[in-house]
């Protein structure tokens, strides 16, 4: 596997070795020791999400807030535009973004370390989007940030996505208080 490092510290791009013949593929989404020694990734995975969107459907900024979440994330259909910005106050990539296409063809992962917005928009008619986090999910302690918060200039290949109530009145980074 290739581990590709990012401008944003601690957040890695997960390339895995794939196994193609005539058959199809097989590829290691995960192994404990193998992403520790390589990607960093010691934290336990407590829990595996799937969701499934339609094209320009656009998802996050997300992020918890006492309880942050790693979250480990890759696409087994279609394609999505998936960015991480770094809102660990004390690091030195606070507020800076990264962004990377995943799809079921390039089987690309990446790592988004706790104390990260995460999110994504689907660029292909449906998009399956896995992740394993590193906390368990409460509704109650998540907060958005705004996918178009002219601080971030987040450069999305979408001009008007399809959001939920949430995200569309999610609030700027900087009037949140982290």
């Amino acid at each position: 596997m290739n581990i590709i490092k990012t401008k944003l510290q601690d957040c890695v791009i997960i390339e895995p070795k794939i196994f193609d013949d005539k058959r199809g593929f097989f590829l290691e989404t995960f192994q404990t020791s193998r992403y520790a020694d390589l990607a960093g990734i010691i934290l336990p995975f407590v829990q595996d999400n799937h969701s499934r969107s339609s094209k320009g459907v656009l998802r996050g900024l997300h992020f918890q807030k006492t309880k942050p979440q790693g979250k480990l994330v890759r696409v087994v259909r279609g394609e999505v535009y998936d960015v991480a910005v770094d809102i660990r106050r004390d690091s030195n990539t606070f507020g800076q973004w990264e962004a990377v296409v995943l799809s079921e063809d390039n089987k690309k992962q990446v790592w988004v370390p706790p104390g990260f917005a995460h999110g994504f928009v689907t660029l292909s008619d449906i998009a399956d989007f896995e992740y394993k986090c590193t906390d368990y999910y409460d509704p109650v302690d998540e907060v958005s940030v705004l996918w178009s918060d002219p601080n971030l200039d987040i450069s999305w290949p979408v001009e008007n996505p399809i959001l939920c109530d949430k995200d569309a009145n999610a609030k700027r980074l900087v009037d949140l208080n982290l």
